[in-house]
């Protein structure tokens, strides 16, 4: 990214890039070295047309159907035929955002040159995406192996002036959309619409912002984690280095430096030191005595650098697969310029995102598991060392304070266990025995989307109930990152006392934590 430029090479689009892209409204521009190979793999397809080789989806049908040669003529309707057949996608419409992630990103792919489509369907994608149209992209319809047939097939759909696209929030005929941003619709060359549809592009898009909001998320978690130490003066050496360079797992040694780093400075923090000395003085005689001082804190505290490690280790994986994915040639047949061959593959089968999305979902389950356990422990009378029940800060009984929210934690705790059952092992033989393993990675990319949004409701009312728990005890002595978060958060928060609605709260706050840049 240069300024508020993105130069598209097909090689080295990240993550960040396309989330900024799409949300911030970033000009994109295209490689002209990446072109220049773009035209070689055209010149290729071209001159081995030109002398009568079969490749296939160029003069040949398409699938099972691969036998069936197609006559020159027409061999250009072949592609328009293409889109049309496939664009039966149903269910919700994607976001805008992951509609235009996706053309951003099956541009990115056709870029890198070996595809064998022509620059000047390059420059119209890049014209479309600059102009601020959004293809639209039904949800539903994808199995993920031969690509996301059916929803790319609905983003060629407005290449060609047919369906619907979005300008300015509002939808119209896509023909009218593309008179209103200045351009024409494109006429479609051979191979061009086989090449629009035969990728990874929408479970990637969908992957993006999955990985992205769960990068927050994790933030969000070691904050909360270490507010949970400050509120119950969890014990300082679970966070020891010395204790997680014996189990040295690159997350769990992560997770343990985050927390310290934000506790440090704490007078809250209890001292091991200072659990022996309170312990012996509730000694008394006997062969078994019982103390009222804490010698270990719950798993929910003490384990969290334990429990979070394959979460982190798990985002850091899963962001190098995306980021592979868009940077790869995905369709069939590929076209090597360098080489003059033309090969048949399977890059366009989803298995590496579909796992990717499979165990991300698990980790944001994960998550929502520890938030849960910690928000259940600050309400519970009987486990918050003597916070208010429900933190409720007067009239407990006619006032509730948090007791409804929980459910929803809970619930949405629960969704997300569901959630996390793995789609990569669903497959279904589909395209008369062809596509007989598919991958069904945009689902599970999709479910991804599901999970991360739930998991932020989870997260936001912990985070909530964290600084509700600090009205009552300990915000004076907060460590050196608590402190810094919390002052910037209890300038946005009073006390909830039942006079005001608890939704407001939590979408005031889910905005604070999820929008805006105060954990960096």
């Amino acid at each position: 990214m240069n300024g508020k430029i993105v130069e598209l090479t097909g090689n080295d689009l990240t993550i960040e890039q396309v989330v900024t892209a799409v949300r911030h409204g970033i000009t994109i521009t295209l490689n002209s070295t990446s072109l220049d190979r773009c035209r070689a793999s055209r010149k290729i397809l071209d001159d081995k047309i030109a002398v009568g080789h079969v490749i296939y989806g160029v003069n040949t049908s398409f699938g099972p159907m691969c036998n069936k040669i197609i006559n020159i003529e027409q061999i250009e309707q072949l592609q328009i035929n293409l889109i049309r057949s496939h664009a039966a996608g149903m269910g919700d419409l994607f976001s805008e955002e992951i509609a235009r992630a996706t053309l951003l990103i099956r541009l990115n792919t056709l870029v890198k040159g070996y595809s064998g489509v022509r620059t000047e369907l390059l420059e119209f994608m890049t014209n479309m995406f600059n102009a601020g149209i959004s293809p639209v992209i039904p949800s539903q319809g994808s199995v993920g192996a031969s690509g996301d047939l059916i929803h790319l097939a609905h983003l060629g759909l407005g290449f060609i002036g047919e369906g619907d696209l979005i300008l300015n929030g509002k939808m119209a005929p896509a023909h009218d959309i593309l008179t209103q941003a200045g351009l024409d619709p494109i006429r479609l060359s051979y191979k061009e619409g086989l090449a629009i549809m035969n990728g990874t592009s929408a479970m990637t898009a969908c992957a993006c912002f999955a990985l992205y909001d769960s990068q927050k998320l994790l933030q969000v978690s070691v904050a909360t984690a270490s507010f949970a130490m400050e509120i119950f003066g969890g014990i300082d050496d679970a966070f020891d280095p010395d204790l997680h360079e014996l189990k040295p797992h690159p997350g769990q040694v992560a997770i343990a430096k985050e927390v310290e780093k934000m506790i440090r400075g704490s007078k809250n923090i209890t001292f091991r030191h200072d659990v022996h000395e309170a312990v012996r003085r509730d000694e008394q005689s006997g062969l078994v005595y019982e103390t009222e001082t804490t010698v270990q804190d719950v798993y929910s505290i003490r384990c969290t650098p334990q429990i979070l490690a394959p979460v982190y280790e798990t985002i850091q994986y899963t962001q190098g697969v995306i980021e592979r994915e868009m940077n790869s040639s995905n369709d069939n047949p590929l076209i090597i310029p360098e080489k003059n061959k033309i090969i048949h593959g399977g890059n366009f089968h989803g298995q590496s995102i579909s796992f990717a999305m499979d165990g991300l979902r698990i980790a944001i389950s994960t998550m929502c598991n520890l938030s849960e356990r910690r928000l259940n422990k600050l309400l519970d009378r009987n486990l918050n060392d003597g916070l208010p029940e429900n933190l409720t800060p007067e009239n407990i009984g006619l006032t509730m304070g948090f007791m409804g929210s929980q459910y929803l934690a809970t619930s949405t705790t629960a969704e997300n266990r569901q959630l996390a059952s793995p789609m990569s092992i669903n497959s279904i033989s589909s395209n008369e025995s062809n596509q007989d393993v598919v991958s069904m990675g945009t689902v599970s990319a999709r479910l991804a989307l599901r999970s991360v949004e739930n998991a932020k409701h989870v997260v936001t009312l912990e985070f909530l109930a964290d600084l509700q728990a600090l009205t009552f005890r300990h915000s004076d002595g907060l460590g050196e990152g608590t402190s810094e978060i919390y002052s910037k958060a209890s300038k946005e928060y009073t006390q909830y006392n039942n006079e005001r609605i608890f939704r407001d709260d939590l979408i005031k706050f889910r905005s604070f934590l999820f929008e805006k840049e105060i954990l960096m």
